[in-house]
């Protein structure tokens, strides 16, 4: 089934397309065309601009509404799951590294050649993960989230998923960004290329963040080079001076330079390096 023809089986209530006789069909060539980049629950719009893909989302959701939960053979201890989206079983031709240690990563999740994801670590459906990147362990990338090429998610990274509402802005991680330890993007934030988080940064759509370089601030986002760092502002009122509160607010301190490239050096050979 060709995309546009796949688009337009999906343009119907859930229900409907549930009840078809064809939908396995239909979701067999749904899986097939996410994981191998055909279609994405994600694009850039011609204002540059990162959205969902309403129609995509919509059909991924059908399947979940449309199959029931069954066991998952294989797992230590056991599991069950939607039986539209078993976990993706990667072979030695497809360039991926799933370390062992239990990783999951679901049908419909498009990981490109020369990604290594060490254990454990969740890949959701939906989401794109580009070539050269590391999905570290404890790792979340999640449903719908985009992850570009050369990017480093390191232990304990959280990324948001997004299903529903099916117009949500979706989390993006553009190209050549190093995330630290335990930072989470949620609620749509998107990541410019080669920002990099500190460890613990956490970005959510209604967090401020403010740009000691450039002197204004930024919400929803975060500009191509920024290093951005944990920071924290005085509490307003009486009370919040009197005990002393600070309220968290992350701060872009520097824009990547050849110093801060230097210090990702290490990062970047343990990613490409075949011991590991």
């Amino acid at each position: 089934m060709n995309i546009a023809l796949l688009k337009e089986y999906y343009n119907a209530p859930a229900e409907e397309i549930a009840a078809r006789p064809d939908w396995a069909e239909a979701h067999a060539s749904l899986l097939d065309a996410l994981e191998s980049g055909d279609i994405a629950a994600t694009e850039r719009g011609s204002d540059d601009r990162w959205r969902a893909v309403p129609w995509v989302k919509g059909a991924i959701l059908t399947g979940f509404k449309a199959s029931a939960v069954v066991p998952v053979a294989g797992w230590p201890g056991g599991a069950s799951d939607k039986a539209a989206y078993p976990p993706r079983i990667f072979n030695s031709t497809e360039g991926v590294r799933v370390v062992p240690g239990g990783t999951s990563v679901r049908r419909g999740a498009r990981v490109e050649a020369g990604v290594v994801i060490m254990p454990p670590a969740y890949i959701n459906v939906g989401a794109v993960v580009g070539s050269g990147s590391m999905v570290d362990s404890h790792a979340l990338v999640g449903s719908c989230a985009r992850v570009g090429k050369g990017v480093h998610l390191s232990a304990g990274v959280q990324l948001g998923g997004v299903l529903e509402p099916a117009g949500a802005l979706p989390v993006v991680i553009e190209d050549g960004v190093f995330a630290g330890a335990l930072s989470a993007v949620l609620e749509g934030v998107v990541v410019g290329e080669r920002a990099v988080l500190a460890p613990g940064v956490i970005l959510t759509a209604s967090v401020i963040v403010y740009d000691l370089v450039k002197e204004r601030e930024w919400r929803g986002e975060i500009p191509p080079g920024a290093v951005v760092v944990q920071g924290s502002r005085p509490a307003q009122g009486a009370y919040a001076r009197t005990v002393g509160l600070q309220l968290y607010a992350p701060c872009i301190v520097k824009y990547r330079d050849a110093t801060t490239d230097a210090s990702l050096v290490l990062e970047s050979a343990l990613r490409e390096a075949s011991s590991i």
